[in-house]
Parts: C-alpha cells; structure tokens; sequence
C-alpha cells in the first residue's frame, strides 16, 4: 500500500463524519482546501457558494485539465454501523461524494511530483450535486473564466460493478431531469353531496393515468424517457371532498426535443382532462439537470487511463442510466469525460442509509483521475 493511501482513506472517513447539502458544505470546503493547500496547490474557495478548485501549475507546456468531485451529501439518516459514521444527524454520504472528493485529492498527490506533467490542473470541487444546482452556480460565477479548462473529467462509484472496473461511454450516459408540479382546482365540499361539487381527486387520478401515455404512445420507441409521478397532495379531509390537488414529478430523457414534447403533451393532457369535468390546471414545469453527454473526442483518454489503472476489463459501450448527474451542465461548456468505476457487486445501492463507499476502490479512483489527466491532448 502506497505511503499516501493511508491519508487518503483518513480524509474519506472524515469526510464522511461531516456530511452537509444545499450550498451549506462548509465544514466539508474548509477540510478539502486545508487538504490541497498541505499538498502544495493554490486554493480558490467561495466559488458559487461553498466551490473549491485547487490549482496545480506545472509550469511547463501542457493542456489545462479540470478533475471534478462533489462536495454534497444527502438529507437522510445514517444506519451505517460504522466507527466513522455521520456526526450530522439527518446527513450522511449515502452517494460516496466522500469517496470521489478522496480520490480527487488522492490524484493531487500523485500528481504535485510528477516531474513528466504538463500545463495547469485545476480540482473543481462542487456543492449542491444532488439537486443540479451547483454546477450552474460555480459557472455563474466565473469558473471558467477564472479557471479555463481544456478538458474536464468525471466520476462516479457504481455498486452493482465489481470494484475497481470502469464503465463509459460516447455519447448520452446519464439523462436529464426535469421536474412538474400540477396544480388542479375544482370546487370542494362535503362528501355526501359529489354532485355539487368538482372533485379534483379524481381528475388528478386520471391525469397520473393519463401521463404514462406520453411515453407509451408519443415518444419514439428508440428514444428513452421516463414520465413518474411521485407526489400526489390534496386539501380535503376524510369526509370533504378537497377542492386542490397538487400532483409533483419528474420526467427523464436525453435529447432537447424529448424533454420538449413530454412538457408539450403534459400541459395538453392536464388541459384537457380538467376542462372535461369543469375544473382547472396549472403546470409548472422546470429542467433541473442537462443529460450527461460524452463527446466522441475524449473517449480515448478516458479509456486509455481506465485500461491503465485497473486490472478488469474496461467496458466501453455502458448502457446509460435513466439517473441524473450534474456533470452534464459542464459537458456543455468543455470537452470531457464521465466514468464509472465498480464499488462491488455486494454493495448496497447509492441513496440507502446503509449505504458506504468502498474504500479498496480508492487507490484505484486515484491513479485513474492522475492517467486521465497525463493523457489528454492538449
């Protein structure tokens, strides 16, 4: 075991003790900019709020490279019996942002020495992953401009994967989120008199049917999307009919014109259906996360140093998840990659409060993001 695998496993465990979301990670910024300052890199922090970027200039001709990691955790419990386990109670790192901050600064180390390397390394550390909204932050902030990358790299631990094997893809590998409300007003009252009434339960029972339609019968057969209602809210109590129904989800898909049309059909059936039974509608309806889209030109790095750095087969044409990652938002702006790598075939699945990251990957996440970075063309 590598001298500095020990520190490495030290500051995902700490890590995990501190978990924070929604842009209040400071505890956790303060830890990783003490990190990369002891390593020797210059530390930028504040950056769209709670943003941390490290800077490692060689000093020598190279391509600028960002590494990417987040710094949120999730609002949920910790049942993990572990000596490490949350000391935030209602938080943990139930997604193993612990785990990919360490390797992020794991390949700092391995890379502050490298008397080969080139150009500018910049470890983007981002806040509010889970909810989409720190990668528009940390851009709207000047990221880019402050920190221009040639190249951006990401990753995330997939339980399911045997550990240490890597996974990506050209092209769409994770898809977008776009969340609705829907709002449905009709006349409520006592329930012995539905007569009388408009009954919005009903309506939006219907319309909860009506919406898997959109997928089933207006979407291409080959384009994925994915239509789910998961809130369903009225006013009424046991014995009133409810006047409102407030009905929330979210919509998953890969392409601008899919997301489009899913809003165009929901807007029309909620219409419809409402004014069939006399009532009325509104739809909010909002993009959260841009899918996650790898360019055909970065594939070759990234499977170069996954090939590199693991001793299991690279699988290089992974089918992509219906989930959501806010690495998209950057893919938009740089050229890059994001990659899967194993957290075991055993493990408990990402967002369970008994969920942990698999700290025998660590080493592994650590020379990946190093090689990826070595072997970006400039």
């Amino acid at each position: 075991m590598a001298d500095w695998q020990v520190p490495m496993i030290e500051w995902r465990q700490a890590l995990h003790r501190i978990p924070e979301c929604d842009f209040n990670e400071h505890k956790t910024a303060a830890y990783v900019a003490q990190v990369l300052s002891e390593l020797g890199l210059v530390v930028h922090t504040g950056i769209g709020g709670t943003g941390v970027v490290g800077v490692l200039a060689t000093g020598r001709p190279g391509p600028a490279v960002g590494v990417r990691a987040e710094l949120d955790a999730l609002a949920m419990p910790e049942l993990a019996a572990v000596p490490f386990a949350s000391t935030h109670p209602g938080f943990m790192h139930a997604c193993g942002h612990d785990g990919h901050m360490a390797m992020a600064l794991g390949a700092a180390a391995l890379l502050r020495h490298d008397p080969h390397l080139g150009g500018t390394v910049y470890f983007v550390f981002q806040p509010d992953e889970e909810h989409g909204h720190g990668a528009q932050a940390m851009l709207a902030d000047g990221l880019l401009e402050r920190f221009p990358m040639d190249a951006m790299y990401g990753m995330h631990n997939m339980p399911g994967l045997p550990a240490g094997q890597f996974a990506t893809r050209a092209g769409g590998i994770m898809a977008s989120e776009d969340n609705f409300v829907i709002t449905i007003r009709g006349v409520g009252g006592h329930a012995s008199a539905p007569h009388r009434l408009i009954d919005p339960l009903v309506i939006g029972a219907q319309i909860v049917l009506a919406l898997q339609t959109i997928v089933a019968r207006n979407v291409d057969p080959q384009l994925p999307a994915v239509v789910s209602c998961t809130e369903f809210n009225t006013d009424g109590i046991r014995n009133a009919i409810p006047s409102t129904v407030v009905i929330k989800g979210d919509t998953r898909s890969y392409s601008p014109a899919v997301q489009a049309l899913l809003a165009e059909r929901m807007r029309a059936l909620c219409a419809g259906m409402c004014a069939a039974h006399g009532a009325t509608c509104e739809v909010e309806y909002t993009h959260e996360f841009a899918p996650t889209v790898n360019p055909d030109s970065h594939l070759a790095p990234a499977l170069a140093a996954a090939q590199a750095t693991s001793s299991l087969p690279v699988i290089d044409q992974v089918a992509p998840l219906m989930g959501s990652e806010d690495f998209g938002l950057f893919l938009t702006r740089v050229p890059g990659n994001f990659i899967f790598i194993g957290n075991g075939e055993q493990s408990l699945p990402l967002h369970n409060a008994r969920y942990c990251f698999n700290d025998d990957i660590l080493l592994t996440g650590a020379r990946y993001f190093a090689e990826v970075v070595r072997r970006t063309p400039q």
